[in-house]
């Protein structure tokens, strides 16, 4: 029974799980700011009955949560989840996001997300450009060797003797 306990306290095995697909670290290449703290008194919490599917555990309790930042004005409604707490929670950090990316700007968590997607998008489409491009021009190459092909196949055929025009080739 030991060696079975050997096998699976390795150092190996302890020191760091195993990575299978890639070797790549994970983390961002940026790390983006921390998250705007908000205080309790700045908002204010209010919970309502759900709305929509879900059936009447959503529509009789008061599970959807409704948060209102006095300071700036912006409020966020969620309903994401059938629990207030986890509703709650989600609320929160939405809220944090709105109200930092209607103080900062491009310089808030969600701008520099935002701007990353769009760079990545922008380099996705460039590369299907510069494929499709290649690809065309590779067509376009293959269309001119087969005309030379057909000059050349052209060249060496020797034409057919004509056939007198009164010979329809019936007897």
């Amino acid at each position: 029974m030991i060696p079975c306990l050997r096998r699976w306290t390795t150092p190996r095995a302890l020191s760091a799980p195993i990575r299978l697909f890639s070797e790549t670290p994970i983390a961002p290449s940026k790390p983006l700011p921390p998250r705007l703290k908000i205080n309790d008194e700045d908002i204010s919490i209010s919970y309502l009955k759900g709305t929509g599917p879900g059936g009447q555990k959503i529509n009789k309790t008061n599970s959807a949560v409704q948060i209102i930042h006095k300071p700036s004005g912006v409020v966020i409604k969620c309903q994401a989840t059938r629990s207030q707490s986890q509703n709650a929670k989600i609320a929160r950090s939405l809220l944090a996001d709105r109200v930092e990316a209607k103080e900062k700007g491009e310089e808030s968590r969600i701008g520099i997300k935002a701007a990353a997607a769009r760079k990545k998008k922008a380099s996705k489409m460039k590369k299907a450009r510069r494929k499709y491009r290649e690809l065309e021009d590779g067509a376009k190459s293959k269309v001119e060797e087969e005309d030379e092909i057909e000059i050349i196949w052209d060249e060496d055929v020797k034409p057919e003797e004509s056939k007198p025009a009164g010979d329809s080739g019936k007897t």
